[in-house]
This record gives structure tokens, C-alpha cells and sequence, in this order.
């Protein structure tokens, strides 16, 4: 979302929001940062055990690179947060290079939550393929497919974010210029219509998958979590898409809804980074055992694949059969 809407807000208050709406805006961005800090500890947990303490196979990469996405958005996000207090109730709201960090800090927080949308996109289509063309997919997919997919996808986001923050800039968002209308096109097409249909297709794929595997002993639990995870992203993020041209086309009626949109936005966004690296230790933890599991044990068991559920299924039908 651009910022110059809001910032604008900000720096200049307005009749259509009380005199001390800047405490309420304040309290909400203290709150956002609180929670910044718990997604910030999840995930860099993920990362860490995903990156040294795991051996990964193709869609812990997925996952890897996802926690990196959005740990450095709940980064990103910080900073703006930041920035917002100090121009809210700071003792120098406007700061020397202000404008600057604003611009860095928008560029990077985009390109996290681009490459996060584009990396969840792929691991959901890529597990609805083996699950719609099994065969095809154990004998033809490319060794190191992940690797090259998020590679693309962390260049696509980088060149999406740069051509919203820099061919759109603050003046031409504000003149509404055909030039940043036109980029303004591709972000929503993007989003809207290339990942959601694609996620909403591979969810409803997984969801009849998990529901067919419920008959048997074992559930698969990367299902699941690619399910929530994507439920979770639709529900938070994509609907806020839509609010973009609504600041983009000035049809939000007050300064405060501007204002207010924009922390909405965050707290979403926040939230869905935050709650990501949470189902993979809550859908991995076994419940019905009461002996304590390290980190490691409920990630390798969320993330674990297809087939070494069924083979574990198999080794407990055994070893059930035999005693």
C-alpha cells in the first residue's frame, strides 16, 4: 500500500478525526509492534532449525525461504511502525532523510510480502500436482526445482516491488497518472488474478486429499498446514488488495478510514506472517502423547512428506500386527 496518503494524514490533521485520534493511532501501533515481535521469534526459529538443524526436503525449502520473507516483513514492518510513532508523537517527527527511509523501508517491506504471496503460491500448487499427477510428479520433477522456484519468485517480488515504489511514486499516486495506473493493473492482476485463483484451486484440491485421508491411520500434515497457511492468506492479506485502489482512486471518505485502513492492513498482514511458523509447531506436536517433544521433532513431523506418513503408517501397522 502507498504511503503518501496516509503520511499526509498524519503530518497534517483534519477535521474528520477528533483532536486526540493520534492516541489511538499510537496505541494501535505499539500493539502491532508487540506482535511483530512474537511472529519475529517464530520465525526465526523456523529458519533456524530449517537451515542447520534439519536435513530439508523439497518443500522445507519452500517453507525455509517463507520464514525468511516473513521474518524480514515483521522487519520491514518495525521500522514503519516506528516511523509512525515518532510522527505521531516524536520529539522530531520530521527528520533529517525521512523520505528516504521511507522509500527503503517500502521497497524491502514489498519485496517480502510479494516473494512470501508468489513462495506460498508455489508450494501450494506444487503439492496440488502431486496430487493430481502423482506419477508424472515422482518420475519428471527437476531435482532442485524449489531452489530455482524461489529464486524466480524472490526476483519476480524484487521486480514488482521496485516497479510499484518506483514508477509509481508519491507524486504520481497522487496525480493519479496513467503510468502508475498502469502499475497499479499489474499489482492487483498479480495477486488477485494469477495467486488467488491458483491458491483457492490447490486448497480445494488438498481439502478433498485430507478428507479422503481421514479414513486411514495417518494424516497428512503438510496438507494441512499449506491449507491453514493459505486459508490464513486469503482471509488477512488478499482482501486488502482491494483497499489499494480504494486510497489509489481517493474513495475512502474520511482522513481517519485512510488512516485506519492503513493499520488494518498492517495488523493482517502482521498476523499472517506471525501465525505461520505457530501451525507448523501446533499441527506437528503430538497431542495425545504426554511426554514432552523438542522444536525439532514437531517440524519435522509437520513438514514431513506424504511418503514417510505412509511409511510410518505402515511400520505402526506392523509392528501392531506382530504383537
Amino acid at each position: 500500500m502507498n504511503e503518501t496518503s496516509m503520511n499526509d494524514t498524519l503530518d497534517e490533521p483534519s477535521s474528520s478525526y477528533s483532536e486526540y485520534s493520534y492516541i489511538n493511532f499510537t496505541i494501535v501501533a505499539v500493539v502491532a509492534l508487540c506482535l511483530c515481535i512474537v511472529g519475529l521469534v517464530g520465525n526465526v526459529i523456523v529458519f533456524w532449525y530449517l537451515c542447520f538443524k534439519i536435513q530439508r526436503n523439497k518443500y522445507e525449502v519452500y517453507i525455509m525461504n517463507l520464514s525468511v520473507a516473513d521474518a524480514l516483513f515483521i522487519i520491514f514492518t518495525t521500522l514503519h511502525l516506528m516511523i509512525q510513532i515518532n510522527t505521531m508523537v516524536g520529539t522530531y517527527p520530521e527528520f533529517i532523510g525521512k523520505e528516504s527511509l521511507y522509500l527503503f523501508t517500502e521497497i524491502f517491506y514489498d519485496i517480502m510480502q510479494y516473494s512470501g504471496m508468489y513462495i506460498l503460491t508455489a508450494v501450494s500448487m506444487e503439492r496440488c500436482s502431486s496430487v493430481l499427477f502423482p506419477f508424472w510428479y515422482r518420475s519428471h520433477r527437476p531435482r532442485n526445482l524449489s531452489t530455482i522456484m524461489c529464486t524466480a519468485l524472490w526476483i519476480l517480488g524484487s521486480l514488482e516491488s521496485l516497479l510499484k515504489n518506483l514508477a509509481c511514486t508519491d507524486d504520481a499516486f497522487l496525480e493519479q497518472t496513467s503510468q502508475c495506473l498502469a502499475v497499479q493493473i499489474i499489482v492487483f492482476f498479480l495477486a488477485i488474478g494469477i495467486c488467488l485463483p491458483i491458491m483457492v484451486i490447490s486448497s480445494f484440491t488438498l481439502l478433498i486429499k485430507v478428507k479422503r485421508s481421514l479414513k486411514q491411520r495417518y494424516t497428512p500434515k503438510l496438507y494441512i498446514i499449506i491449507l491453514i497457511a493459505v486459508l490464513v492468506f486469503i482471509l488477512s492479506v488478499l482482501p486488502f488488495s482491494f483497499l489499494s485502489f480504494l486510497l489509489y482512486f481517493k474513495l475512502t471518505p474520511t482522513d481517519s478510514a485512510t488512516v485506519s485502513i492503513f493499520y488494518v492492513t498492517t495488523y493482517c498482514t502482521v498476523l499472517n506472517c506471525t501465525i505461520n511458523p505457530y501451525i507448523y509447531f501446533i499441527v506437528g506436536k503430538k497431542w495425545k502423547q504426554k511426554t514432552p517433544h523438542s522444536i525439532q521433532e514437531a517440524l519435522q513431523r509437520a513438514l514431513r512428506e506424504e511418503d514417510d506418513e505412509n511409511d510410518d503408517s505402515n511400520s505402526n501397522k506392523t509392528i501392531n500386527t506382530s504383537s
